[in-house]
């Protein structure tokens, strides 16, 4: 039996590296910017306060015999015209928008990896079946589809409404992601663990899928705001789920209310204004995740970031030096 030594040129050599340290292994993560940490605070207050919020409120399908009335008397956003609690509404309907959103983002995630990453890493007969049924679902028109869908169905939940989002909603993210598993599976790496017998399973989680991460995460977010504004389009044109609260059926029950005309702001502007910024919190980290994904986009980030702080002089002479 033969024994292997090290050189010891090698071995002194190797000896005077310096051990990595606990700066060296933060520089691997992604950077914390201002738009995400922006995002990542809007969208974690607007997640808290739909998760502890209900918790603390009274029931907000309860009707009072105060009728329409501004913040004040022990109400923080007024009532109704039934007298019914819009800041308890409020918390109720947070919870049951990001429920709608989470459940989508889950399915979307499970069903666009699926067809679309394990369909490419496989192959042949496997991935043209499934682009050929990802194609079909991306040409059929999602809005349509899901109003005939709800129409059609009396009693509709809120799980049904986000099954029915996710199943219009996953096959462009599957088509994203099997353009990039095609060219991850011919990579070097994925190659030679092919050659040394790895087996499938353990290559694409191991291999491929911490690859897709970042894109993973982009198509998530993007698919609970897709989500969220849909199932408020939805409940705006009265096809939400039923006996559910709910952004979109706050602001329907709001515009059948004459809300706007009553002047009663405290009933619509609190759930538009949570829409807005929770969908641009999500948009803000989907532009870090993309920052992540892209190194030219994030270096021509850093480039606008430094002729923000660059003088007049400063920027002309840099310009002139690119030509």
């Amino acid at each position: 039996m033969a024994l292997t030594t090290q050189d010891p040129t090698i071995a002194e050599s190797e000896s005077h590296l310096p051990a990595p340290s606990g700066r060296t292994r933060r520089r691997s993560l992604p950077p914390m910017t201002l738009k995400l940490g922006i995002g990542l605070s809007i969208a974690g207050a607007i997640a808290l306060f739909g998760l502890i919020g209900p918790n603390f409120v009274g029931d907000p399908s309860r009707v009072d015999n105060i009728g329409l009335s501004a913040p004040g008397g022990g109400f923080l956003l007024g009532t109704t015209q039934t007298g019914q609690d819009v800041f308890a509404q409020l918390a109720h309907a947070t919870r049951g928008s990001l429920t709608i959103g989470l459940v989508v983002g889950v399915l979307t995630l499970v069903l666009s990896t699926f067809f679309g990453v394990v369909g490419a890493y496989v192959g042949g007969v496997v991935d043209e079946s499934f682009s050929l049924f990802s194609n079909v679902m991306l040409v059929i028109p999602g809005l349509p589809l899901v109003i005939v869908i709800s129409s059609y169905v009396p009693d509709k939940s809120v799980w049904l409404i986000a099954f029915v989002l996710a199943l219009t909603s996953w096959a462009g993210s599957a088509r994203v992601l099997r353009g990039f598993t095609l060219s991850l599976r011919n990579r070097d790496y994925v190659l030679a663990s092919r050659v040394s017998g790895e087996r499938s399973w353990r290559i694409l989680t191991v291999e491929v899928l911490p690859n897709l991460i970042p894109l993973l995460a982009s198509q998530v977010v993007f698919a609970v705001i897709f989500a969220i504004l849909g199932e408020a389009g939805l409940s705006f044109l009265g096809l939400g789920a039923s006996g559910s609260f709910t952004w979109g059926t706050m602001l329907y029950y709001a515009q059948n209310g004459l809300a706007l005309r009553l002047g009663a702001w405290w009933w619509f502007i609190p759930p538009g204004l949570m829409l807005a910024l929770f969908g641009a919190a999500l948009s803000l980290i989907n532009f870090s995740i993309d920052e992540i994904i892209n190194p030219k986009l994030r270096s021509q980030t850093r480039a606008v970031r430094r002729s923000w702080r660059m003088s007049r002089a400063q920027l002309q002479s840099a310009k002139e030096s690119t030509l």
